[in-house]
């Protein structure tokens, strides 16, 4: 099958990630795997051990622009397999950790600033 390109999924397969609108993402970023499956409470914003892998996606999901309306929602949902109301939950415990803030200050800083954080 080598020189074939493949057509739209039929079904039963996972569509191409690649053919709908998705983030714009800088050269060299990379694909992030999906959550780990542990429950909520045992993925924590990781308080002084530092981030779990969760913590780390959500906040490079932050990192990425958005060409069109819903599509961070749709990759919430496909990267992380969280709804978006629960992605926000964790992402606003995250901005209030200090493993955050270590882990990526500016991005933490201007998040805190949209929220509202006086500062």
């Amino acid at each position: 099958m080598s020189g074939q390109r493949p057509g739209p999924a039929g079904p039963g397969e996972a569509p191409d990630p690649h053919e709908h609108a998705g983030p714009e993402e800088p050269p060299g970023a990379e694909e992030h795997p999906a959550a780990d499956g542990r429950p909520d409470e045992e993925q924590g914003a990781g308080g002084a051990e530092g981030l779990d892998e969760l913590d780390r996606q959500i906040l490079a999901l932050e990192n990425l622009q958005w060409k069109y309306q819903g599509a961070k929602e749709m990759e919430i949902r496909r990267r992380l397999n969280l709804s978006p109301t629960r992605y926000y939950q964790r992402l606003n415990v995250l901005l209030d950790s200090r493993a955050a803030l270590a882990h990526d200050p500016m991005l933490v800083t201007r998040l805190r600033r949209q929220r509202g954080d006086a500062g």
